[in-house]
């Protein structure tokens, strides 16, 4: 069953990280157009810094799973560092259950802040007028990928005997 389960954290986050690396290209393909556009052509995109913004929270968000499971993500090793590795391994379950717990909370906000946006049909202010619930959908992919990743980190700590 676990490795199951790592099996398919290590196939999500990746797909999140292979959107999140193109959504890194996009980002910069665009912002060069905008530069190239204004500085040789006299030419505006009028989208290069609402669109930038877009990609970037997007890549942000789908990038968080395979950052974790990389163990990327900011840790504070001043007290792990001193424990044995029994006490280690209960920091990290307490960890992980919080963690989960926490990004649950920030899950059901980030959904009902996107379904708002699509009940209100809200769309941005600048020149595409965008409906921002499309803006927001990686917000709630990428927390659950993040709460994927988290689950599998707590539960391979419980199933550690060592």
């Amino acid at each position: 069953m676990l490795e199951w389960l790592e099996t398919v954290n290590s196939k999500l986050s990746r797909w999140g990280a292979y959107i999140s690396s193109t959504l890194f290209v996009l980002l910069v393909i665009l912002i060069m157009t905008e530069i190239i556009g204004r500085s040789f052509f006299d030419y505006s995109t009028m989208l290069a810094d609402e669109y930038s913004g877009y990609f970037y929270l997007a890549a942000v968000f789908f990038g968080l799973a395979f950052t974790f499971n990389e163990e990327g993500h900011i840790r504070i090793n001043i007290i792990t560092a001193r424990l044995s590795d029994e006490k280690r391994r209960y920091v990290d379950i307490f960890a992980g259950i919080l963690n989960t717990f926490v990004l649950v909370f920030v899950l059901y906000y980030c959904w009902l802040f996107m379904v708002d946006s699509k009940e209100m049909e809200m769309l941005s202010e600048n020149v595409s007028e965008t409906p921002l619930y499309l803006t927001q959908i990686p917000m709630p992919i990428g927390i659950t990928l993040f709460i994927i990743a988290a689950c599998v980190f707590t539960y391979k700590r419980i199933c550690d005997d060592s």
